[in-house]
């Protein structure tokens, strides 16, 4: 039997994906497989180091390192290519420990033939630092290529463990040239259901494409939902709420998360009624 869009969990809802375009593709898909109606407005712009000279650097030596930990799915690409350039194929791997910080990336890799040794349940660079222990990692060498703007705790802690760790540049992400008009009329008039954000990254600029108001002005009493615990720390420094958080960080979980908000609510309202003059 056929489901009607009308009895599907997002249906008549306005979700906007603030999520780079390249990787809000399936976001949407999922989004209008539930029912719901797309608002597409990347706030991040994927792009490549201003220098792939560090990065470069290593991958000739990697043959020294023990450990690659890859923290975000956007430094599998550049590095599978970066790789190829240097005339080496995913093989070069084989010999290394490898740390995903998620399924996401874990996937990709495992598309590569790479296997990740180390998935943590959390899907982030604590979760990592709970997943290997000190006396493991002493004297070890690892390699993390990542975002330019990224957090300082994966390494910071690995050093403190004794570890001899090399940060490369994987990608940088930019603040893209978008229209805001559309956008704001639908918040102004509050026809936005639900703002997605992925990342502290997709937060910040989507704050600063509104002029840099308060989080809370910008959004006009739509539903904020975030993939994890610390892009909803971004949102509510910045002056929002994160009314939805998944519990797992991935984008499934957070759509999951979404879902249930709004079941949740229908069933109140139901309960409760209208109201009666």
């Amino acid at each position: 039997m056929q489901i009607s869009s009308s009895q599907k969990p997002l249906a008549g809802k306005r979700i906007v994906i603030t999520r780079a375009r390249k990787q809000a593709e399936t976001v949407a898909r999922s989004i209008e497989e539930l029912g719901g109606d797309v608002i597409d407005f990347p706030t991040i712009e994927i792009c490549p180091p201003e220098s792939f000279a560090e990065f470069d650097a290593a991958l000739d030596k990697l043959s020294l390192y023990d450990w690659v930990i890859f923290t975000s799915v956007n430094s599998v690409e550049p590095f599978l290519e970066r790789l190829k350039l240097r005339g080496k194929t995913a093989e070069a791997l084989s010999a290394h420990k490898v740390g995903a910080i998620g399924a996401e990336t874990a996937k990709r890799l495992e598309a590569a033939r790479i296997r990740a040794s180390l998935v943590p349940e959390r899907y982030q660079a604590e979760g990592i630092l709970d997943a290997i222990s000190p006396e493991e990692i002493c004297g070890k060498r690892v390699l993390i290529p990542r975002a330019a703007e990224a957090r300082e705790i994966l390494p910071a802690t690995l050093r403190k463990w004794g570890a001899v760790v090399d940060v490369v540049v994987a990608y940088r992400t930019e603040l893209p040239c978008l229209d805001v008009r559309p956008l704001s009329d639908l918040l102004v008039e509050r026809k936005v259901d639900v703002i997605t954000f992925t990342s502290s990254s997709t937060v910040r600029n989507f704050v600063r494409l509104f002029g840099g108001r308060k989080l809370g002005e910008i959004a006009r009493g739509s539903t904020i939902a975030c993939i994890g615990p610390i892009t909803a720390a971004t949102v509510e420094e910045l002056g929002g709420r994160a009314d939805i958080v998944a519990d797992q960080f991935t984008v499934k979980d957070m759509l999951r998360a979404i879902v249930e908000h709004f079941q949740t609510s229908s069933k109140a309202n139901r309960r409760t009624g209208p109201e009666v003059i």
